[in-house]
């Protein structure tokens, strides 16, 4: 698929394939009455104003598009499909509610674009022009609008194939053409570059949430990894067995591993500008992504009904590989580690049992009351390794607790953390790229629950505020550094007739990294 991006006397044509975009550009004068494509997207608000293109192409049709607002009501994502629109050389027209004016947000206006994208989708139409990223939001950067239109797009054409031996694309399109009426050649290229970067971060999340676990495996997850250092030189990756975990000492992490007849393995990632050694002084930002890839409860064994799902338990690392190819695309000019503890949760002779004590990296030991209650055990390890680094700041990333699904639902990613500078940062973060969170408490009163008799901590604290209890376990563990706990149960696959993996938080922590470098 190509997409391009109109804008002044320039057409800016993106090339997208499969996890892979290049740019380059070309001159051309504009005139969308004089294009012969399939479909020209306009959109139209609920009071009848219509937008810049959509009012052009109005007067060069006489006044055809207003002829017909009195059957259609504009409610934002609302569509109605013309033909033969006098004087106009594409195919179709689609008309798009945007809404009332002054209801207009970048969430609205990609509702209006998912819808144009899945009217085009049902017309098989080839290539189409879309205008709504020209409309102007007030207090919008009209890039982010062009950022999410080209995401939306993206997520709207994905389609899982892997492991498909007959299927069909899920459409026929080959072209998208998006409008604005920013002239500034430098911006909309940075845009085209974000937006494609984090795109591609999102369907290599896909593509491994959706893997099954007899394929996507430890083994798979840390060859994924590899694939990144060979295809990036600002990417180095180091792959630790079993021997060489033990040697460091993380004991939890590796009880998870020892009902699995498949190896562990701890999986670090280091992305530098340029693959060049940075200076001492500079900071340094890590990601843990929860790496399970498959999930049965352990002895503590979960119910039949839905278990399939717990293949997505290792969306925290897929999301975690993700965003490393993101920022690997945009050559970040900072030093970003990232860290994967992958394994099974299984049952065996050798599993870890209900009562038992382990003693985790930090010294700290662990009476497990729920062997399901796994994540927190790999996760501890992997916050204490990460003090190695001498990080100012650590993000995890996992599908930690069913308590989050019921608290939140599959909106908003739950967000814990230690400094509300930073959950400031990533809510913002969260609104330019509608990849949302929700601050959640982290009191100490919660800690309580999780006190045992019997070890310096208890795995859970029961039923009552699960992901609360999660996390302030998990904050046991960390360093002197700044910390955000994301967990993604709830917004890291979709159930029912769209059941996949999302891709989530690539957007959110890919969004959150520029901008700490465009403040830096």
């Amino acid at each position: 698929m190509n997409i391009k991006i109109i804008y002044d006397k320039f057409i800016l044509i993106l090339k997208l394939l499969r996890n892979h975009y290049g740019i380059f550009y070309r001159k051309k004068e504009v005139n969308l009455s004089t294009i012969n494509v399939d479909v020209i997207g306009l959109g139209v608000y609920s009071n009848g104003i219509l937008s810049p293109s959509t009012e052009k192409i109005n007067n060069i049709s006489g006044n055809f598009l207003k002829n017909v607002l009195n059957e259609f009501k504009a409610k934002t994502g609302d569509s109605i499909v013309l033909y033969n629109v006098p004087n106009i050389k594409a195919k179709k027209i689609i008309l798009i509610g945007l809404g009332e004016t002054n209801d207009q947000t970048i969430e609205t206006h990609i509702k209006a674009e998912e819808s144009f994208i899945s009217s085009c989708i049902k017309l098989q139409a080839k290539e189409c022009i879309s205008t709504l990223t020209e409309n102007n939001i007030k207090n919008i950067d009209n890039l982010l609008l062009i950022k999410n239109a080209i995401i939306a797009a993206n997520n709207s054409l994905y389609k899982y194939t892997l492991t498909l031996k007959d299927h069909k694309e899920i459409s026929n399109i080959k072209k998208i053409i998006f409008t604005t009426q920013i002239q500034n050649e430098n911006s909309i290229q940075r845009t085209l570059l974000e937006a494609t970067a984090i795109s591609s971060g999102i369907n290599l999340a896909k593509e491994l949430g959706n893997l099954p676990s007899n394929i996507c495996t430890p083994t798979y997850l840390a060859n994924e990894a590899i694939k990144l250092e060979k295809e990036f030189k600002n990417i180095k990756v180091n792959v630790l067995n079993i021997e060489e975990v033990q040697k460091l000492g993380m004991r939890s992490f590796i009880s998870v591993s020892k009902g699995s007849d498949e190896p562990l393995k701890f999986i670090e990632i280091a992305h530098t500008y340029n693959g060049v050694q940075t200076e001492p002084e500079q900071k340094t930002i890590v990601i843990i992504g929860k790496g399970i890839t498959f999930d049965s409860g352990g002895i503590s064994l979960k119910p039949s009904s839905s278990m399939e799902e717990m293949k997505y338990d290792m969306c925290g690392a897929a999301a975690t590989l993700g965003i490393m190819k993101s920022i690997a695309k945009l050559n970040l000019k900072q030093k970003i580690i990232a860290l994967i503890p992958a394994c099974e949760n299984m049952p065996s002779g050798k599993a870890n049992k209900p009562g038992d004590v382990i003693e985790s990296m930090s010294g700290k030991t662990i009476e497990i009351l729920n062997t399901d209650a796994e994540g927190r055990l790999i996760l501890c390890d992997a916050l204490t390794y990460a003090e190695k680094e001498d990080p100012y700041l650590v993000i995890d990333l996992a599908t930690l607790t069913g308590a989050c699904v019921v608290a939140l639902g599959d909106y908003r990613t739950a967000l814990f953390s230690n400094d509300e500078k930073i959950s400031n940062l990533f809510n913002m973060a969260s609104e330019k790229i509608l990849d949302y969170v929700w601050k959640m408490p982290l009191d100490d009163h919660y800690k309580k629950q999780l006190k045992s008799n019997f070890a310096d901590i208890a795995n859970t604290g029961g039923s009552s505020a699960g992901s609360i209890t999660a996390a302030c376990f998990l904050s046991e563990f960390i360093g002197k550094y700044k910390w955000v706990h994301l967990d993604i149960a709830g917004t890291a696959w979709n159930k029912g007739i769209i059941k996949g993996a999302t891709g989530r938080p690539v957007a959110l922590v890919s969004q959150f990294l520029i901008d700490q470098e465009n403040e830096s």
